[in-house]
């Protein structure tokens, strides 16, 4: 059981470094985030589905699970087009580390939902975090706009979260995967109809922004969003979300080394970011002992 728990926690940090990467490959996208995202999931569902004809995987449904699959895809589209936004208006770094406040949502609003008792460790460590947002943010108001869609995007994955560790509970999560981005490209197709603010011609990209996109799609999206909800069956949606904090961690460490001083930020951000690490440890070891 404890090297299973490893194996788990090892699994997770590692596409957590993925979902790191993924705002780099979203800053060096010129395409406008829905647009961008519009590509992305059906890219992404494109690809599992390819792997579900070749493993030979059954993708029929009935009719509520289809429904419950639409919603988390419509969840799933918003937080994204948010979290894009996010970047494309302020910075790597302030995006990701805001995304930090997803913990205390989770530990607020799970109990709400699932009718759970609140723990009170959750509640601490998910404290714990926001006072690192809290130092980070002390002086970086102007990039408010930026932050208030990132808080956007974080409450919208806390409630996606919580939404996916009940369709996990039942169903298989290469279904929940597949069906939530092809249903997130539907989603957005609609929107972006009745809104009439897309055309094709927004979509002019270069050659390496073609790979970039395709990245961005296949490794960073299809790969982490099948493990990802498999791990909230066996970790939880407070444990995936505060893990999730190490994001800005491993992200502006690959920002800093691709863009240099555009996303060198001051000692009061690693004063912050250290104190959130502390928290995702922290929490690891409380999770250990609890199976224990």
């Amino acid at each position: 059981m404890q090297n299973d728990n490893f194996k788990n926690q090892l699994q997770l940090h590692f596409i957590v470094l993925i979902w790191g990467f993924t705002a780099i490959l979203v800053a060096l996208i010129s395409v406008d985030a829905i647009p961008l995202v519009w590509l992305r999931v059906l890219i992404a569902s494109i690809t599992i589905y390819i792997f579900t004809r070749i493993k030979k995987i059954n993708l029929r449904i009935d009719k509520s699970t289809f429904v419950k699959f639409f919603i988390g895809g419509i969840f799933i589209a918003l937080h994204w087009a948010s979290f894009f936004y996010a970047i494309k208006v302020s910075t790597i770094s302030i995006t990701l580390v805001t995304m930090s406040s997803s913990a205390i949502f989770v530990a607020l609003l799970e109990p709400i939902i699932s009718n759970k008792k609140f723990r009170i460790y959750e509640l601490v460590l998910a404290s714990v975090a926001i006072i690192g947002f809290i130092v980070i943010f002390k002086v970086e108001f102007l990039y408010a706009k930026g932050i208030i869609y990132a808080l956007i995007s974080s409450l919208l994955l806390a409630i996606f979260s919580i939404f996916n560790s009940k369709l996990i509970i039942k169903h298989k999560a290469i279904h929940i995967a597949f069906y939530e981005l092809a249903l997130a490209f539907v989603f957005l197709s609609f929107l972006l109809l009745i809104t009439n603010s897309f055309s094709f011609s927004d979509l002019q990209l270069t050659s390496i922004e073609i790979l970039y996109l395709f990245i961005l799609s296949t490794v960073a999206t299809a790969y982490p969003f099948v493990i990802a909800t498999n791990l909230l069956k066996k970790m939880g949606p407070f444990t995936l979300v505060l893990t999730n904090n190490l994001e800005p961690v491993y992200g502006i460490i690959l920002a800093l080394i691709i863009f240099g001083d555009k996303e060198k930020m001051s000692s009061q951000f690693y004063i912050g970011a250290f104190i959130i690490l502390c928290s995702v440890i922290i929490n690891s070891v409380m999770k250990n002992k609890i199976i224990k």
